[in-house]
């Protein structure tokens, strides 16, 4: 059969045309290019102003100083060797590590008694999750009207409760400062250590309950031996997320205390905030975020590498 024959009749028979040459590497690179513009502008509002902060830390980006010299590492020493930076990461340490574990217990323990059915189980547990939906912002406000003196009634409570005179002082004296801060925190998040460990428990056989019924273990043993080891990687990923979000506690600060008295209530976010935007301080504060960024890194890769550790078999 002749060329022209074969293409005459495959033209009739409705053959695709050749594609062309930049059509044929699109078509092959088709599902690149649907992703490109996603990527790029990942790259232009994520990957560009990370790299330009990595530029500022190393250069003189301050307001208050005309120019912008390279200073090398001057930007780091200022934060490492800055008694407000350091007192700022031990109590984004200590803050973070005593509601993350208050939140924890709480949690497992409201978990623990709404994992079986009962009446009006559905109603309390939508309440529960109400702090989840509230801005942080609002939590700090409402918290901050009930523990304020003089028109929160919070003294007023407990002075009919003890019997005597209660004026502290709940946003300007210490301790009561860091109470106030761990109860508003604690009251919000609770709620997420709940949702997380109900939905582990909930994924436990119940055959292995009535098989330690039947061998007679107690509810305590039962609680070590069955749900404690299954509950583990749920528990893990829990407290993971959870100590990942407390250290960047911001809000409740910057509402009930405002970083005071003086920098008492300084976390590693309100330092950075008010050497940043406060005193304009921009290539310090650059600086001491790409240093806290580090921190946070480590911690992030030994509970990311514990919560990947496969179990012995």
């Amino acid at each position: 059969m002749q060329p022209t024959a074969t293409i005459s009749r495959l033209k009739a028979a409705g053959a695709p045309p050749r594609l062309s040459g930049f059509a044929q590497w699109a078509d092959r690179h088709f599902k690149w290019l649907l992703v490109a513009p996603a990527v790029l502008l990942i790259l232009a509002l994520s990957v560009y102003p990370l790299l330009f902060s990595l530029v500022v830390s190393f250069i003189n980006y301050d307001f208050q100083v005309p120019g912008h010299a390279f200073v090398g590492l001057k930007n780091f020493e200022r934060v490492v060797f800055d008694p407000v930076a350091r007192w700022s990461l031990w109590l984004t340490a200590w803050l973070s590590g005593i509601s993350v574990a208050i939140e924890f217990v709480l949690g497992l323990l409201v978990a623990l008694t709404m994992v079986r059915s009962f009446p009006g189980r559905g109603v309390i547990m939508s309440i529960l999750i109400v702090p989840l939906f509230i801005s942080p912002v609002i939590v700090g406000q409402a918290w901050t009207l009930l523990l304020q003196r003089p028109f929160g009634p919070t003294n007023y409570i407990l002075t009919q409760l003890l019997g005597q005179e209660v004026t502290i002082g709940w946003m300007t004296e210490s301790p009561w400062l860091y109470f106030s801060l761990i109860i508003a925190d604690v009251w919000q998040w609770t709620p997420f250590m709940f949702v997380i460990l109900l939905a582990g428990l909930t994924a436990i056989p119940p055959n292995l309950y009535e098989a330690a019924e039947l061998d007679g273990v107690n509810a305590w043993q039962a609680f070590w031996a069955i749900t404690l080891p299954h509950l583990a990687p749920m528990m893990l990923l829990a407290l993971t997320f959870r100590l990942l979000d407390a250290i960047r506690m911001f809000d409740t600060i910057f509402i009930m205390t405002g970083g005071g008295p003086g920098t008492r209530t300084y976390t590693a976010s309100y330092y950075l905030y008010t050497v940043g935007f406060t005193q304009f301080h921009l290539s310090q504060a650059t600086a001491g975020s790409w240093l806290f960024l580090i921190f946070t890194a480590l911690v992030v890769m030994l509970l990311v590498r514990r919560l990947l550790k496969t179990e012995p078999v």
